[in-house]
């Protein structure tokens, strides 16, 4: 009689144990993306860097778009974590706009953005996502959208005018200024929005329960 334990059952798809990390691989990308440039990178050198196979990477990341999108992603997202909306609303303004500096002072991602139509595109997601999104969701209420796309306006504003197309002023003024003449306008993008008289006059009028009728234009 054989009572030798089974073999275990084969399972299909990747390996288990201690595959590669979606993040080795987005490092190694990293460090080739800024030795190389976008154009001058390919999967093949990257899944050689990391040590993957370069299927992995597509099975991730879909493309070489892809991967160059999560590098900067992962970096834009970093930069919005801790206590950045989660802290005092009151100096909320302020670490808004620290966050913003800080990412973008950074030699590193500052090439990064230089990378053509990929990092536009980026970057045109990360204020929609990465910054208008959770504001959205941080503030919340009838007029949420509404503060959020304002303080969205004024931190693009800043970006493009500091590190995009720089303009001599605000090009040469340190984060700590920056942060001194941008507050007061965004303190004001955050706070709440008055229902005015106006508003509450409009929605009487499309109440059902009005009797007005229809508004005449």
């Amino acid at each position: 009689m054989n009572n030798a334990a089974p073999a275990p059952a084969r399972t299909r798809g990747r390996p288990r144990g201690n595959p590669p990390t979606r993040e080795s691989i987005v490092s190694a990308a990293r460090a080739l993306f800024l030795q190389r440039g976008y154009r001058g990178t390919t999967l093949r050198a990257v899944a050689g860097t990391a040590g993957v196979d370069p299927a992995l990477i597509a099975y991730h990341f879909g493309s070489k778009k892809g991967l160059f999108a999560e590098v900067m992603q992962f970096q834009c997202a970093n930069a919005l974590a801790g206590d950045v909306l989660g802290g005092d609303p009151a100096t909320l303004p302020d670490r808004l706009i620290d966050s913003v500096t800080d990412l973008w002072e950074d030699a590193d991602f500052l090439q990064l953005t230089a990378q053509g139509e990929e990092a536009a595109e980026v970057i045109r997601e990360y204020l929609e996502r990465e910054l208008l999104g959770r504001l959205v969701e941080f503030l919340g209420g009838r007029d949420a959208t509404a503060r959020a796309t304002a303080v969205v306006t004024i931190l693009g504003g800043l970006i493009y005018t500091r590190y995009l197309n720089p303009l001599p002023t605000p090009a040469t003024l340190t984060p700590s200024e920056t942060r001194h003449i941008l507050t007061p306008a965004l303190r004001a993008a955050l706070a709440p929005r008055p229902r005015t008289a106006a508003t509450t006059r409009a929605g009487r009028r499309g109440s059902p329960t009005s009797g007005g009728g229809a508004v005449r234009p």
